[in-house]
């Protein structure tokens, strides 16, 4: 499965340990670095981080970014996976939320969180993390949805929340 990356074999919706995912994001991240050099462009960014991170997360059901195009509103921009929502006001779901208070939003269990957008009927988790440029604005969100339950990790958020820091917010030069 992993076709970019020098990872071993694991197939989609596999059920990992969170000690295999976080080996498998720490192997990744060397590559995805590699990947990225000298890249300023956001859409050709979050793209291929989508396409990456897709490979790393095999718990992920649907993998990518939600653009911020307005004072409160998001639209879908690159990802992978089935089709999801073309447009989140911040008011509603979980992207909403992270877009909303700049904080991540690891959410276990979907059918608790109030509000949640069910682009994907499926959807049992999810784990969106707010992406923000070098002044510190919220310039869009990493989703990341599961059809398990309690799919991702507070450590997996962790290393998503610096990653994304490294190469939107303190990248020179990113042309958003």
């Amino acid at each position: 499965m992993s076709e970019g990356l020098d990872l071993p074999p694991a197939d989609r919706g596999e059920a990992l340990s969170e000690e295999q995912r976080l080996a498998r994001f720490d192997a990744a991240m060397p590559q995805v670095r590699a990947v990225l050099a000298g890249e300023a462009d956001a859409v050709a960014l979050q793209a291929t981080l989508a396409c990456l991170l897709w490979e790393v997360f095999t718990q992920a059901s649907w993998c990518g970014f939600y653009r911020r195009v307005g004072e409160s509103a998001l639209a879908v921009g690159p990802y992978q996976g089935p089709m999801g929502c073309l447009r989140i006001d911040f008011a509603r779901g979980v992207c909403g939320a992270a877009a909303r208070t700049g904080e991540t939003q690891l959410v276990p269990d979907v059918e608790a969180f109030p509000g949640h957008i069910a682009c994907d009927g499926a959807t049992r988790s999810e784990l969106v993390v707010p992406v923000r440029d070098g002044a510190g604005r919220v310039r869009a969100v990493l989703d990341l949805d599961s059809h398990r339950e309690a799919a991702f990790s507070e450590a997996e958020a962790r290393r998503l929340e610096a990653l994304l820091d490294e190469v939107f917010a303190r990248r020179a030069g990113v042309v958003w």
